[in-house]
C-alpha cells in the first residue's frame, strides 16, 4: 500500500491541499443532490431489475481505491449471476453476451453507474478520477508499468478523460493507455479541468455519444 506522505514523488499532483478539499466538498454536495434528484430513476431501474427476477438489483465488487485501500463499488447489476467461470476475473466487453436484456440497456446509457453516487457520498470515490480496478488486474498492469502506484494518490472516479476517450478497457493494451491518461490527469488536474470532464461526460450521455 502506498502512502502519499512517504512517496519519493517523481509524478506530482496538480492539485494542492485546498483544491483537494474543495473537490471533496463538491463531490459530497453533488452526490447528495444527485441522489435526491435522480431518485425516480433509481426507482424505475429498481422495478425493471426486480421484474427480471433473476438475482439481486445491486452489484457489489471489491476494487482498490485511494491509498491502495479496498472498497466495494456499487452498480445496478447488468450481467447474469455467476458471470465469471470458476471465479476467474474477466474483462467486460462492450457487447458482452453475459449482459441481461435490461442490463444491456443500462450499460449502453451508463445508468448502471448511478449507485456510485453512494460511493462518492461516502468518500470511496470522486466524480472525476481514474476508474477503480480489481487487484487481479492491477497486478497484471504493474508487471508492465509499476507507475500504477501513483494512481493511489487519487480517489477513483465515476468518469475521467480516459473513460470518455479510451472507452471500455477490454484489453490489457487499453488498460495501459488508460493508465498513461490517468497519470497525465494526475499531474494536470484542477477544479476547472474536473468541471470540463463532468460537462463533457454529461453531454455524451445526453446526446447518446458512445464511450
Amino acid at each position: 500500500m502506498i502512502q502519499q506522505a512517504t512517496l519519493d514523488i517523481t509524478i506530482t499532483d496538480g492539485m494542492n491541499a485546498m483544491e483537494r478539499a474543495v473537490k471533496r466538498a463538491f463531490d459530497f454536495t453533488g452526490a447528495l443532490v444527485g441522489l435526491v434528484i435522480l431518485s425516480p430513476v433509481f426507482l424505475l431501474v429498481f422495478i425493471l431489475l426486480r421484474r427480471q427476477a433473476d438475482g439481486p438489483v445491486i452489484f457489489r465488487q471489491e476494487r482498490i481505491g485511494y491509498g491502495g485501500k479496498p472498497f466495494y463499488i456499487l452498480k445496478f447489476r447488468t450481467m447474469v449471476i455467476d458471470s465469471e467461470d470458476e471465479g476467474i476475473p474477466q474483462l467486460a466487453q462492450k457487447s458482452d453476451d453475459r449482459l441481461t436484456p435490461v442490463g444491456k440497456f443500462l450499460r449502453e446509457h451508463h445508468l448502471d453507474e448511478l449507485p456510485q453516487l453512494v460511493n462518492v457520498l461516502k468518500g470511496d470515490m470522486s466524480f472525476v478520477g481514474p476508474r477503480p480496478e480489481r487487484r487481479f488486474f492491477i497486478e497484471k498492469i504493474m508487471e508492465r508499468n509499476p507507475d500504477y502506484e501513483y494512481i493511489y494518490l487519487m480517489r477513483p472516479g465515476t468518469t475521467s478523460l480516459a473513460t470518455i476517450y479510451n472507452g471500455y478497457t477490454d484489453t490489457m493494451e487499453k488498460m495501459l493507455i488508460r493508465l498513461q491518461m490517468d497519470l497525465d490527469y494526475l499531474q494536470k488536474r484542477s477544479l476547472l479541468l474536473d468541471l470540463k470532464i463532468i460537462f463533457t461526460t454529461a453531454e455524451y450521455i445526453i446526446f447518446g455519444k458512445k464511450f
